[in-house]
């Protein structure tokens, strides 16, 4: 915390949906039962995963961190806002806010990182499929999520430090659900050109960068799938992806209209909704995403229902 602004606030001011208080209850509401239901849906499918033998592959090793991880994100913002919806005092410690921007920037990058790492297991899957067993063997798989992880980690001390580093004159109040960097950005004061470039460099690395190879990945999957002469194996082929990019679609979708903008131009209630999205619902809806679209996810569980089943 050395390296934390020491004219900064004992605390800040969540002011949220401050102008409509009507929407607080109902948002308590909500976002309790999602962030229950994301806990629910991500053990399972990591206690799916590690159960069924069939799931002990590189595509589901990768699906485990990934629902590991969509708790960690979840959790890093849902139990303070939760407990600003239910009280008067809308603050978070300095402490918190700082903390809190650490742990959501480092799994919001590793995210995306992630993403781009599950599109190339496809890729090599599907194209070199002669030579997967060999590419992504358990090694290659655990140096791939630790370097994910590394740079997620990395990303997130550099730029909340930076951020952190921004005077803030005596502004206490935070027009966001949560601490979150191109909103602080955007509160402080002085001059953050500077900081507005290296967050957005950062995210060309983060965000961009990842994306275009995924959209590449997909290119070459396309090709190969479309040279399949079985319309069946077509279809299996298209079923193992499809999963994952739909949920491509969704995650970054709200992250470029967040990061890849000048912090300026951001509206004053896009932040909200756009946190609310990729910090809530998609750690919710990613387990129903692989499960309902996917063969080998639905037969474990229910193997796993009929397993207890018999045991009681």
């Amino acid at each position: 915390m050395a390296l934390i602004n020491n004219s900064h606030p004992d605390d800040f001011i969540l002011q949220g949906f401050a102008d409509h208080p009507w929407l607080e209850f109902p948002m308590f509401v909500i976002l309790l039962i999602t962030y229950l239901m994301a806990m629910m849906g991500n053990i399972t499918i990591i206690l799916v995963c590690k159960i069924d033998a069939r799931l002990h592959s590189p595509m589901y090793l990768f699906l485990t961190n990934l629902s590991f991880l969509d708790m960690c994100y979840t959790t890093s913002i849902v139990p303070q806002m939760l407990f600003n919806l239910g009280s008067s005092k809308k603050t978070i410690s300095y402490v918190g806010c700082a903390l809190q921007l650490y742990l959501f920037s480092t799994m919001g990058a590793t995210e995306c990182l992630l993403l781009a790492i599950m599109s190339f297991d496809r890729y090599v899957a599907i194209c070199r499929p002669l030579h997967y067993t060999l590419i992504m063997n358990q090694r290659i798989c655990i140096l791939l999520i630790s370097i994910t992880w590394l740079c997620g980690l990395t990303y997130a001390i550099s730029e909340a430090t930076l951020t952190l580093q921004l005077p803030l004159c005596g502004i206490n109040k935070l027009d966001h659900l949560l601490c979150e960097i191109p909103v602080l950005i955007k509160t402080a004061c002085g001059e953050k050109e500077a900081n507005e470039l290296a967050l957005s460099v950062a995210c060309i690395f983060i965000i961009a960068v990842p994306l275009c190879l995924i959209l590449a990945s997909y290119a070459s999957i396309a090709h190969a799938i479309l040279k399949i002469k079985s319309s069946e194996g077509r279809k299996k082929a298209f079923g193992t992806c499809s999963s994952h990019l739909i949920v491509v679609f969704l995650f970054y979708g709200p992250a470029i209209s967040m990061y890849l903008q000048p912090t300026s131009s951001i509206s004053r209630d896009q932040p909200k909704f756009m946190a609310l999205f990729y910090g809530v619902m998609i750690p919710t809806i990613n387990p129903f995403i692989y499960t309902l679209r996917n063969k080998d996810v639905k037969g474990a569980l229910g193997n796993m229902g009929r397993n207890i089943f018999c045991s009681k």
